[in-house]
């Protein structure tokens, strides 16, 4: 899917200069910036959901004594 941004003249200099210096594309280090960063932010933003969730007491929430228990791993 192709897709058009703007970017501060200083982060285009800094992704043209590392693809000169790598052999690489600029595609490429998009593409890079854009799957790993995607990780983060679906972290950051599933977790603080469950914390708004958990917050408002509409998320169950369990003690790490009580995991041990149920699954048997205190005997």
């Amino acid at each position: 899917m192709p897709t058009s941004i703007r970017l501060e003249p200083e982060t285009e200099e800094r992704i043209q200069q590392l693809a000169s210096l790598t052999g690489r594309t600029k595609a490429f280090y998009l593409r890079e910036i854009i799957d790993r960063g995607l990780e983060d932010i679906e972290d950051y933003y599933l977790a603080a959901d469950v914390l708004e969730r958990i917050r408002k007491g509409e998320e169950q929430i369990h003690s790490a004594v009580d995991v041990r228990q149920e699954l048997g791993l205190d005997d």
